[in-house]
Formats: structure tokens, sequence, C-alpha cells
């Protein structure tokens, strides 16, 4: 397995990572644990060491597996987890009252470490998040928060997820940023606007979430697919019927370029964005082993730089169809 560095730090990780949220939540029921238990304990065998979760995936419980599945192996492991919400039973996340769930305060982020170090059954976090960023809370109180927690040899790296600009270069004045978490693929390209010539300046990581368009990218999903109940993605405008149809043609460019490179079009997508930086880790997820062996291909695929060039031109006349978030979701992310 390739090895990448998260920007200018020594965080040295897998050049794929293996996102975990999926195997507890927003993806139909939770994965059987033994058997979620085996996948991740698969991945370290085949070189991954980049493990994301966090407190608010189950809550709790992916945290637990990851602890469960991790701990035998912990000296070959980078756990990233996050903290940033009021997970309170009685607290709807999606209520429109406060910050909605937020909760960054210096004293609760403490709180938080010390839950997650019990539950990951580890003594230090490697890269600690913060999930989403807090209006309630500046970002300097945040990252001075954070920076105790390193000094304390209880954090090893400070990170940040779906933060804007200012956000970023504010926190980073403080405590030095490792890496951002924030949606990229081919059919979220958000972060070529401002973030990566932010991220290259800064020395600081990138860590795609979602990479493969919550599996729509896989050209496994189609106009007619549906989804469990408690799929979150039944409330995401992107996965309406209609959109869904549309974005069909962006499937089908990765299929014509995967037919030619002898590959899937989640490996083309994956590669591609491998391509675009060499800090660039992207966290696809899955609960199958055939899938992860599927994705951790695409790390020895090579674009060429005419491959990345038809992409891009291709790409370019396909408008994605549909907002990635509702409203309420997106509130919360880029601030």
């Amino acid at each position: 397995m390739q090895k990448r560095k998260l920007g200018n730090s020594n965080l040295e990780v897998s050049a794929l990572g293996l996102g975990c949220m999926g195997m507890s939540m927003s993806y139909g029921p939770a994965g059987d644990k033994e058997e979620m238990i085996a996948l991740l304990r698969a991945a370290v065998e085949r070189g991954v060491t980049f493990f994301d979760t966090a407190e608010a995936y189950g809550p709790y419980t992916n945290e637990e597996l990851l602890g469960e599945a991790l701990a035998p192996l912990r000296d070959r492991v980078v756990i990233a987890t996050k903290f940033g919400f009021n997970l309170d039973p009685q607290f709807d996340l999606k209520a429109e009252r406060g910050s909605v769930g937020l909760d960054s305060r210096p004293e609760h982020i403490k709180q938080v470490a010390e839950a997650s170090l019990k539950r990951l059954r580890t003594d230090v976090i490697d890269l600690f998040y913060q999930h989403r960023v807090d209006p309630d809370v500046p970002i300097e109180d945040v990252a001075g928060a954070v920076k105790d927690l390193i000094q304390e040899g209880k954090v090893k790296h400070f990170g940040l997820s779906e933060a804007g600009i200012q956000t970023i270069r504010r926190a980073h004045a403080v405590q030095p940023v490792t890496a951002v978490q924030s949606e990229y693929s081919l059919w979220t390209r958000d972060p070529e606007a401002e973030l990566l010539a932010t991220l290259e300046e800064l020395g600081i990581g990138l860590v795609p979430f979602s990479p493969l368009g919550r599996g729509f990218l896989t050209g496994k999903i189609n106009e007619n697919t549906t989804f469990d109940s408690s799929d979150f993605r039944n409330i995401l405008p992107r996965f309406t019927r209609e959109a869904r149809q549309a974005n069909l043609a962006l499937v089908d460019l990765l299929g014509t370029i995967a037919e030619r490179k002898q590959a899937t079009p989640a490996q083309i997508a994956l590669a591609w964005l491998l391509a675009q930086k060499p800090w660039i880790v992207p966290i696809p997820g899955t609960r199958k082993l055939t899938r992860l062996d599927e994705n951790l291909g695409a790390v020895e695929l090579k674009l060429t730089s005419d491959d990345l060039r038809e992409i891009d031109s291709d790409a370019a006349k396909i408008t994605v169809q549909g907002a990635r978030y509702n409203e309420q979701l997106l509130k919360l992310s880029g601030r």
C-alpha cells in the first residue's frame, strides 16, 4: 500500500483510508458487528492504516466498534475521530434551535476527548477533528482546547471538517491544522474554488469524504434504486429520482474511461481524486470486503495526463443536478 503525508505534518497514512460511519448509521441498518470487525481487520491486513470515525456516528457505537476491532492492531493504525455535536438524546440535531445541535465549547471538547479515548480503547487520538464549525464559539478557543489536549499527550493532530477558508486560517494560527475533511469527488468539486489553494499554501492535508458520491459514482445506483427507509440519501436533493436520472451522465463518463483502463467506475473516481494532489487521502466507506478490495485497486491505477484532461473536459459539460445536502445540513457546512 502506498503512503501519503497529510500536508506538512509528519502524519503518514495509507493513500486510501476507510470511512467507517456507514458501518453504524446513515446507509440503512447498522452492519453486523462481527462482520464489521472482520472487515476492519482485513483492511489493516491489506495495508490500510487510516480509519475515520466520530462520536456522532451511532452515536457512540462506531467508536466502540473501532475500539474493539483495532485495539489488537493499535500500533499499526491511525485513528481519526471528531467532536462538536451536542448528542444529548433530548436534543434534536435537525431542530431549528440553538446552533443546530453544535457544541464546541472548550470544556465540552475535553469531555468528548476523554469519552472517545475510552470507547476507542486507546491512550491517544491520532487526529481530532472539529466535526462542524460552531458559530457560537470562536475558532481560536476551539484550537486552543485541542492544543491543550495535544500538550497533555491525549491528541496528536488537529483537524477541521467542512470549515471555511477564514476559519481554517484563524485556527491554524493558534494550533497548526494537520488535515481538513470536506466532501470532494467528481460530482462535488467545491474545494477546487478556494480550499485546495489555501491548504497547499498552509501545508494542510485534505481528506475527502464521500469520494464515491455516497455510492452513486460506483455505477451501482440508478433512478430506479430504492433505499432503506432509514437511509439518509432519501432526504438528499441529489438523490431524488429525477436528479439520479440526470446525474447518470457522470457515471457513463466514468464507465467509458473504466472500460479502456480495465477498471471499474469507482476505481476511476478514486484514482482521479488521488491524482489531484499528493496530500489528498480519500476515505471511501464500505461494509463489503469485495468493495474494499475494489477501492484499494484504485491506488495502483495510473491515470495519464491525457486521461485526466479527458475526464475534466467531459465532466465540465455535465451539470450535476441537486444540492448535496438539504437546507438544514447545508447551514452546518463551509462556515
